[in-house]
């Protein structure tokens, strides 16, 4: 694990100089976002309530920079919630740095000091929502030294994590992407043959792995394989728009988990931690946990996906004809179900993501947890699982059932997403001798 930085904050003058950094009490909402986002409840764990803030605030139109994955922000902001935690309880070892202050300082503060911090410097645009909600968070705790206290910790752990995170690379352009013309390559997907995304992500220095590349799977198979023809007839057969094989309960799972699968984990998190009745300690490392990973995972799938490049069910099924392969036919007008994402197809990102969070969550919660899960997709529908993995094993599923993605691409992601998990799990976030986990 890396070397944690320490720091001391004394206490004398905490307490001023926390309430000059205070939003005013009863802050007025400017703008129809701030309503939308600010609304803590008065129950909420701190963890949780910024979870769901900044799950909000991303899918809002208009806020998460096209270039910096949501992750990213994600991870950041979890990160330094909990070393402003643990830094005050010391429960577990810190993510990165580690600010002494004494143990009556509110723990509810440091988190709120910190998610409040890290935010506005990732989204200085929403600033007035992200006070908002600090606002209201801040009203929930009782006024004094303990927690100016607090929110001290919170500040300077959120200063010092995001000074490392500096030249990181999240902000650079991402480099043109020439497409491919000839069989296996990538190109660009119909219908709005949009130019590649993130393009630059595998440069942005990872959070735990040593390198983007520490896990990167090996090759796809080749065009003219068995293995290559099966994975092919399949997503052919299940996952095109019309004359479909899929059950119509593999409709509903190809369009059920459409929306930004790292945002449907997180929610399924929240469901988790708030059964289980976790301390604000135990949240924190769950999310720092989950969070942390999926940053990791989204760096090493897309270097993998750039390293290969290579084409999508939709381009190899119109184009099959070229594959030499004898067993596979080729289909000009063959349509997904759902639109194709504008990436390359090797190895998949919802595999590697479930496969990620799954084994996070199994690890802390056990992986037998009954939940009921929900889609913005399909907001009448909910989908009921008996554990992590079984979730995990249909969101991977639903990129064939959807037309997106072979079920080759879908196994390297998942193993992709274990190896990650799994590295994360055991060199970060550890409890201190004597805690529980």
């Amino acid at each position: 694990m890396r070397r944690a930085l320490k720091m001391t904050i004394g206490t004398l003058g905490c307490s001023a100089l926390a309430a000059s950094a205070l939003p005013a009490v009863g802050y007025a909402a400017t703008s129809p976002r701030v309503a939308q986002h600010a609304r803590p409840a008065a129950t909420a764990d701190p963890v949780v309530a910024w979870n769901r803030f900044v799950l909000d605030l991303q899918a809002t139109p208009g806020v998460q920079p096209a270039t910096i994955h949501p992750t990213y922000e994600l991870a950041i902001v979890h990160a330094a919630i909990y070393d402003a935690v643990v830094s005050i309880d010391r429960s577990a070892a810190p993510y990165f740095i580690q600010v002494h202050g004494s143990r009556h300082a509110s723990t509810a503060a440091a988190a709120d000091a910190a998610a409040h911090d890290t935010l506005v410097s990732l989204y200085p645009a929403e600033r007035d929502v992200i006070d908002s909600q600090y606002a209201g968070m801040l009203r929930q705790l009782p006024a004094g030294r303990h927690t100016s206290m607090g929110m001290r910790v919170g500040q300077r752990v959120a200063t010092q994590l995001l000074a490392a995170r500096a030249g990181d690379g999240a902000s650079a352009t991402p480099p043109p992407f020439t497409p491919g013309d000839g069989p296996g390559a990538y190109q660009l997907t119909p219908p709005a043959f949009a130019q590649p995304v993130f393009t630059h992500w595998s440069s942005v220095t990872p959070f735990a792995l040593h390198r983007a590349a520490q896990f990167r799977p090996g090759a796809p198979p080749a065009l003219t394989s068995a293995k290559y023809a099966a994975a092919i007839n399949e997503v052919k057969a299940l996952g095109t728009a019309e004359g479909s094989a899929r059950t119509p309960d593999q409709t509903e799972i190809g369009l059920f988990w459409n929306p930004p699968i790292w945002a449907a984990w997180n929610r399924i998190a929240q469901t988790a931690a708030l059964a289980h009745h976790g301390s604000l300690a135990q949240n924190a490392r769950t999310f720092a946990a989950l969070d942390l990973t999926f940053a990791d995972s989204v760096i090493a799938f897309y270097d993998a996906k750039y390293a290969y490049r290579f084409w999508r069910p939709v381009t190899a099924i119109r184009n099959a004809d070229t594959d030499g392969n004898p067993d596979t036919v080729a289909d000009p007008g063959w349509t997904p179900l759902s639109n194709t994402a504008p990436d390359p197809s090797y190895p998949g990102a919802h595999g590697t993501i479930s496969a990620a969070g799954a084994d996070v969550l199994a690890a802390i919660y056990g992986n037998d947890f009954a939940f009921t899960a929900t889609s913005p997709a399909l907001p009448a529908v909910q989908r009921t699982f008996t554990s992590f993995s079984e979730a995990a094993a249909e969101a991977s599923a639903s990129r064939i059932f959807n037309g997106n993605h072979t079920r080759l691409d879908e196994v390297a992601g998942e193993d992709l997403g274990h190896d990650v998990a799994g590295f994360v799990l055991r060199h970060e976030l550890q409890p201190t001798p004597g805690q529980r986990r």
